[in-house]
């Protein structure tokens, strides 16, 4: 992007954190990795490293830019209740779905125990979760 950009123009850029406070996914990988210890390496948390602001004002520094910085984008996720959390994980498609259609069902009602014992639930039945991204920018 730096090559495209004219001088003094902005470059910037966002990744979900999912090592950290993607909680969608974070609940549904922490539940899966103590199940079963070999899921680890299909979660996006520890696959993608890239993932955290350190490692993103380095890139953009290592691109020579200035004034770099990275914030975290906050997006709060309300989820009506326990079907409507699990309910996407079904799908199959993508890491997460895949994982869970590939377990037996006696497996896959592990997991979908373990998760909701772990789900901050409110008393209403929600779950509100925070779904963090991480954008980073930089001056050329």
């Amino acid at each position: 992007m730096t090559r495209t950009v004219v001088a003094g123009g902005r470059v910037a850029a966002y990744v979900w954190d999912y090592a950290g406070k993607m909680e969608l996914m974070r609940y549904f990988w922490d539940a899966a990795v103590a199940l079963n210890p070999d899921a680890q390496h299909l979660d996006e948390g520890h696959r993608f490293p890239l993932c955290k602001p350190a490692v993103l004002v380095a890139l953009l520094n290592q691109a020579n830019l200035r004034d770099v910085s990275a914030q975290a984008i906050d997006v709060a996720t309300t989820f009506q209740d326990f079907d409507d959390y699990w309910g996407p994980f079904l799908g199959g498609q993508g890491p997460a779905p895949g994982y869970a259609m590939s377990l037996s069902e006696q497996g896959r009602s592990a997991l979908r125990e373990r998760i909701f014992e772990t789900l901050p639930i409110a008393s209403d039945g929600t779950i509100p979760l925070i779904a963090r991204a991480w954008a980073v920018r930089g001056t050329v």
